[in-house]
């Protein structure tokens, strides 16, 4: 998202558009956003979310109202049930403003922020489910490298802020991963599959590791992997099959969508441990 929003930005900027920021500045109970987020809203566009609905038809209202206006930033207190429209049953409080020019450059700043701290996810393999994978994968909140030897397979049209590396050098973004890092293998080769997870095993450090293929790939690449010596618990860090176990849908579109389920539980969110899901924000 920050990436779509950083390029929005960019080209409102570049044609001298006005720009006005709603913030979640505080938040208490369910609400569809945490405290913290922002979106951006010009005369006819708009980038980025603060929860949808009533509550952001009503925030996008002002926000326009307010840059036709050139009048001050307000705040807006919104209690998310009975008259709202809306029944989540929490409490927000909006900021709207219009930065200028410097505070552009703070949120353009941010957002870069953002997308340099989010975790890093290798994709390998450009075919069909590669493809699929790219295009789901993009606008998670990610640094997406997606490796392949074969230039033509990436499609005509590559995702924004997905770094394309087409040389197939595998091994330098391995070795070069970052710790916590994950990886998605799924080249035309499983003999190219196996060393590829082999050497990340090795490292011991990624958060997740998962390989395509089925229960019968996992045993024999299980198998070549004990004989190189690797630890148990290395290998039972592999995740294959991928996109779990309930659906058996072989079309790349919905392994696709499975798959980035996966990735948002295992590798993007640790599991709660303690708490309600709801969490504790920011007191109003």
């Amino acid at each position: 998202m920050s990436m779509e929003m950083r390029a929005d930005l960019a080209r409102w900027r570049l044609m001298g558009q006005p720009v006005a920021r709603i913030s979640v500045s505080a938040a208490r109970g369910s609400t569809p956003r945490e405290a913290g987020t922002f979106m951006l809203v010009t005369a006819s566009g708009q980038s980025g979310t603060v929860g949808g609905g009533d509550l952001e038809w009503s925030a996008i209202h002002h926000a326009r109202a307010l840059l036709a206006s050139g009048g001050q930033a307000r705040e807006m207190r919104i209690d998310l049930g009975g008259r709202s429209g809306q029944c989540c049953g929490g409490e927000v409080m909006l900021f709207i403003d219009v930065p200028d020019g410097r505070g552009l450059d703070g949120i353009m700043a941010e957002l870069e922020r953002q997308r340099r701290e989010a975790p890093l996810l290798l994709l390998f393999g450009a075919g069909h489910v590669g493809r699929a994978l790219a295009h789901v994968l993009a606008p998670l909140p990610l640094r997406l490298a997606w490796c392949d030897s074969r230039p033509h397979e990436f499609g005509p049209v590559i995702p924004a802020g997905v770094d394309v590396h087409d040389d197939g050098d595998w091994q330098r973004l391995v070795t070069d991963a970052p710790a916590g890092s994950g990886a998605l293998v799924l080249t035309q080769s499983h003999a190219l599959d196996s060393v590829i997870v082999a050497s990340i095993l090795e490292r011991g450090d990624f958060r997740y590791v998962g390989l395509i293929g089925s229960h019968t790939k996992r045993r024999r690449f299980e198998l070549a992997f004990r004989a190189l010596g690797l630890p148990e618990d290395r290998i039972n860090a592999m995740v294959c099959p991928i996109g779990g176990q309930g659906v058996r849908d072989k079309r790349p579109p919905v392994i696709a969508a499975l798959v980035a389920a996966e990735i948002v539980t295992r590798f993007l969110h640790a599991p709660q441990e303690d708490g309600d899901a709801d969490g504790d924000e920011r007191r109003l």
